[in-house]
């Protein structure tokens, strides 16, 4: 770990101590606290509070973003990623900064915070997303993805939707003890639990960390039912643990695969795992016995819509017994960021993009934060990938997505009592 964020264990209201607030968890308390009623007038439209224009495009290899947009519920922002700040000569010749080769920015090293928090399942009472409980080992993405909708959660913690989300990653390494603390007390009710409802559970860190491994032994052990959401064939490493819950029909993978195209890929996706990885997974599941499915998301009106049939058909293909999809969401930052992107990769659809994410969330507006429609948007487009999504799934012979069983649901304690 670069660095370490205090726990909450002895925090102090930060308004009756002079002392800087030195915990991430502590910050969030506060911040939270004190723009309660900011965020209430502020839903209806991304207004940042400092008013600033984007950088000239400048593409950072490897990263979705480019830049990072001051964080809304800040007054005072400083880009710690732009030139001017970091003050160094891109002409060096050789490059004396260290950074790589003459004439390219600064690439952000990717920083890990140990997270504090003392729970670990997410609750919530959303409608339209399809589940009640969440596991999210990891705050930020190194994967990166450009449009992600969870971007502007990191504005919570003081850090911005930008570079920073992608960039400063917050690990939550207690997470198996706490999760096996929160199963083990009889206020839980078994349910299906989705790991993750944020960010990705498979991100790269993981690979050493192995949290999101540790979470799913705890779930072994318990038998409670859990859903997977990734982009990375890093799941496939799990497979022992995958095959162990499928013997209680107590787990269904969803592989997201957004294009079949790696060029999009690796400029949309950037540290995700590329199109032919990701069908191959879900071959590797099915050979295994455990259920899977592909969820075609987001699809992006105008870039990927037209690739919804090839994708439904790849992956139906390779054992995808299950699909779904949602319509790209630009919640606050995301949607200047995304422009950003656009004008960077993309100049030449950039208008027919935005215009036709404008006509799926109506009102000429970006983004629509309404239940339901915020998935599929409204309109004749949404009615057309609709039809499209709907028809794909027909022909590649696509079925329901299956109902996991807490029938097999179990507590440690029970069972030593038992024994």
């Amino acid at each position: 770990m670069s660095a370490q964020v205090g726990t909450r264990a002895r925090r102090k209201n930060p308004r009756q101590s002079n002392q800087k607030i030195c915990s991430t968890s502590d910050y969030v308390h506060v911040n939270l606290d004190l723009m309660r009623k900011g965020i209430q007038t502020a839903k209806t439209k991304f207004v940042p509070i400092v008013d600033e224009t984007p950088p000239p495009s400048s593409i950072i290899h490897g990263r979705g973003a480019s830049w990072s947009p001051a964080n809304r519920f800040e007054k005072l922002h400083v880009d710690l990623g732009d030139v001017d700040v970091v003050q160094v000569d891109l002409n060096d010749e050789p490059p004396s900064h260290g950074y790589g080769v003459p004439g390219e920015r600064p690439r952000p090293v990717t920083q890990y915070f140990r997270d504090g928090s003392r729970s670990i399942i997410t609750r919530n009472n959303s409608p339209d997303v399809g589940f009640e409980t969440s596991v999210n080992p990891y705050r930020g993405c190194e994967h990166g993805c450009i449009y992600c909708y969870a971007r502007p959660t990191h504005e919570y913690l003081g850090f911005s939707a930008g570079l920073d989300f992608e960039s400063k990653i917050m690990v939550k390494i207690d997470a198996p003890e706490l999760l096996r603390a929160e199963l083990e007390s009889p206020r839980w009710k078994p349910q299906t639990l989705v790991m993750s409802g944020v960010t990705d559970p498979y991100q790269p860190i993981e690979k050493k960390l192995r949290i999101t491994r540790g979470c799913l032994e705890v779930l072994a052990q318990f038998r409670n039912p859990v859903a997977i959401i990734t982009k990375n064939r890093l799941v496939t490493r799990d497979v022992d643990l995958l095959r162990e819950l499928a013997s209680y029909n107590a787990v269904a993978v969803n592989i997201s695969v957004t294009s079949l195209d790696p060029n999009l890929q690796r400029v949309l996706e950037p540290r995700t795992s590329p199109p032919t990885a990701r069908v191959e997974t879900i071959e590797q599941l099915r050979a295994t016995g455990i259920p899977v499915g592909v969820m075609v998301a987001p699809i992006i009106p105008g870039l990927t819509d037209h690739e919804v049939p090839k994708i439904l058909e790849a992956c139906a293909k390779a054992g995808a017994q299950f699909a779904g999809y949602t319509i790209v969401r630009l919640p606050w930052a995301v949607a200047p960021l995304f422009e950003h992107w656009l004008d960077g990769h993309f100049p030449d659809r950039k208008e027919k993009v935005l215009g036709r994410i404008r006509h799926l969330r109506g009102n000429d507006r970006l983004n629509n934060s309404q239940w339901h429609t915020r998935m599929t948007g409204e309109g004749v487009f949404a009615e057309q990938i609709a039809s499209l999504f709907e028809v794909g799934c027909r022909r590649a012979g696509i079925g329901v997505r299956p109902k996991l069983s807490t029938a097999a649901f179990r507590r440690t304690i029970e069972q030593l009592t038992f024994l």
